[in-house]
């Protein structure tokens, strides 16, 4: 279609400001472009942290969120593989399958980064919005490059797979896809939040045998169980360093260890937990506010230092084949949700997630039209944790 659509949209103005909700026009997609109906989506740290955190005013005003899942509307000139009433989900990660990154099974990163500023499609009383990482799933439409959808199974329900599109595919590929962790090893995660949840789930799935679970909120620890941890360390019981904690009852250190809080002085605590000569530490927690101070001693005895972006997943090929895994019940994402609220209470919410002993995804839920037919969508938030942090290769079904 080539007419503006006018919607709501949760804006945010400036930084550390509430966001408001305004009416948006959102324009049609132009070449090799989708226009989304948003029906679900979800807010993560990484909302929170470049509307709090970040403080970049050059990055405002723009409409935030990139955990969603949708309905494709309309599809601008060149598009043939997504046509109108498809399922998808956003990707804040392009595939184009064609450049030197995506061909390489190394790597989930593209070489295109899909709508980056200053290309937009909305506006809001005569001024342009940014698109928040490429996809701005806080608002009833968005467009989005094809470079950057993934279109998923029909008859997924869209407000529990929404959660595919961040956070539960970042910590369950971390475990699988980037730390590849081994069947009948010592995993040891960082922060019991939504992401670190996930890695816990993806470290039973690899097969470890055992999964240390380190939060500092110790109500946490028994929906950890849930997801697959056997042990638990509270940061608060302990007069040492969490690293000599973990050495001890490990005899040697973990194989596996998964930062998942996005705090510098926890990710050198993780790798220092790894066993010298073949420890393996994954940072997965976002950050760019501080630089990290290690030991060069810490790499040279053996132990290896990766990151993970979006779990490792190439998205446009694996979130599909993650959404197919949660349908045939060998993935778990419903256990993930606790919270129902409004999308009028987008900013109760985001401070409930600042204040939250929880460890999910909190929906929000605004009726709005979708192809004439009334729909609940939920929307989804992931809370932030007690320290201002956020505590396709391989699928391996639980």
């Amino acid at each position: 279609m080539d007419t503006v659509i006018k919607c709501k949209a949760a804006v945010a103005w400036e930084p550390n400001k509430p966001l408001v909700i305004e009416e948006i026009e959102v324009a049609p997609p132009e070449a090799n472009e989708i226009r989304i109906k948003i029906v679900a989506t979800a807010l993560c740290h990484t909302d929170l942290y470049h509307l709090l955190e970040s403080m970049q005013p050059q990055g405002f005003p723009t409409v935030l969120g990139h955990e969603g899942a949708g309905i494709v509307e309309s599809v601008g000139p060149g598009v043939s593989e997504y046509q109108q009433g498809d399922k998808v989900i956003p990707l804040f990660i392009s595939q184009c399958r064609q450049c030197h990154f995506c061909k390489s099974p190394r790597s989930n990163q593209s070489r295109h980064d899909a709508m980056a500023p200053p290309t937009s499609r909305f506006t809001c009383k005569g001024k342009e919005l940014l698109q928040f990482v490429g996809t701005s799933t806080f608002s009833e439409y968005t467009v989005v490059n094809e470079m950057a959808v993934a279109k998923i199974d029909p008859m997924a329900p869209l407000d529990k797979v929404c959660l595919l599109g961040c956070g539960i595919c970042t910590g369950y590929g971390a475990a699988v896809n980037t730390a590849k962790v081994e069947p009948g090893s010592t995993c040891a995660v960082f922060g019991l939040g939504a992401v670190g949840m996930a890695a816990v789930m993806g470290c039973k799935a690899a097969g470890a045998k055992r999964i240390i679970g380190i939060d500092i909120n110790p109500e946490k620890f028994e929906k950890a169980k849930v997801f697959g941890a056997t042990d638990f360390v509270n940061p608060k019981d302990h007069d040492k360093p969490i690293s000599q904690v973990l050495i001890e009852m490990t005899k040697w250190g973990v194989d596996f260890s998964l930062e998942c809080v996005g705090n510098v002085s926890v990710m050198r605590s993780a790798l220092e937990s790894c066993v010298q000569g073949y420890g393996v530490s994954v940072i997965v927690g976002w950050t760019d506010l501080r630089d990290i101070a290690i030991r060069p001693n810490q790499l040279i005895s053996g132990r290896t230092w990766k990151g993970s972006t979006f779990g490792g997943f190439k998205g446009r090929d694996a979130v599909p084949q993650m959404v197919k895994v949660y349908m045939d019940k060998k993935l778990m994402l419903d256990e993930f949700i606790t919270h129902h609220m409004t999308l009028d209470q987008i900013n109760d919410a985001i401070e409930l997630m600042k204040q939250s002993k929880w460890y999910i995804h909190i929906p929000i839920q605004p009726p709005f039209r979708i192809y004439e037919q009334e729909y609940m969508p939920i929307f989804f938030f992931a809370p932030q944790y007690p320290d201002g942090a956020e505590c396709c290769s391989r699928i391996r079904p639980l």
